[in-house]
């Protein structure tokens, strides 16, 4: 379907829709149902994502050199543990937190990934990604009403308030 300013838009079909869909299997559909050599992913679970950071994106995939992909990241300074061990520290000689190894996460605000990359990998982040990092409040993604009332009240706060927060 044609929008106006020539934005497509596509219905999913209910399977691609649904929790039984895995993660890799909707990344493959969607590279394959889009008529496009380069995907621009920016979910609008992602609300906060400057237009300056999706420019930054889009240019930096357009200087990419050896990177197959650019995807928007929150850095991570925590005490990171999985399945009863310590990932970034030790325990015994314990840093202070602002010296933990800088970690980054994938916040899917912005990912620029070729079609084809996105298909073979069926993953929207590719073998060899570039990072941008964003501010914490363009890394809010709404995945639990939590995280839906977070956004409201930072909504309500910059937008209808006008506040400035730091971020």
């Amino acid at each position: 379907m044609l929008c106006s300013g020539g934005v497509k838009t596509y219905r999913r079909e209910e399977y691609y829709a649904s929790s039984e869909c895995s993660g890799s299997e909707f990344f493959r559909n969607l590279g394959e149902v889009t008529d496009t050599d380069v995907f621009m992913y920016c979910p609008c679970t992602s609300p906060f994502v400057k237009p300056e950071t999706i420019s930054q994106c889009i240019r930096a995939y357009a200087e990419r050199g050896e990177n197959d992909c650019v995807s928007t990241v929150s850095q991570i300074k925590e005490f990171l543990w999985l399945d009863g061990k310590p990932l970034n520290y030790d325990p015994s000689n314990a840093p202070n937190s602002q010296d933990l190894p800088d970690m980054m996460a994938l916040n899917f605000g912005v990912t620029v990934i070729g079609r084809q990359d996105l298909i073979n990998n069926r993953n929207i982040i590719g073998k060899n990604p570039r990072f941008v990092v964003t501010s914490d409040i363009e890394a809010i993604d709404i995945d639990t009403p939590l995280d839906f009332y977070i956004a409201e009240q930072i909504y309500r706060k910059t937008v209808i308030e006008k506040l400035e927060l730091l971020e």
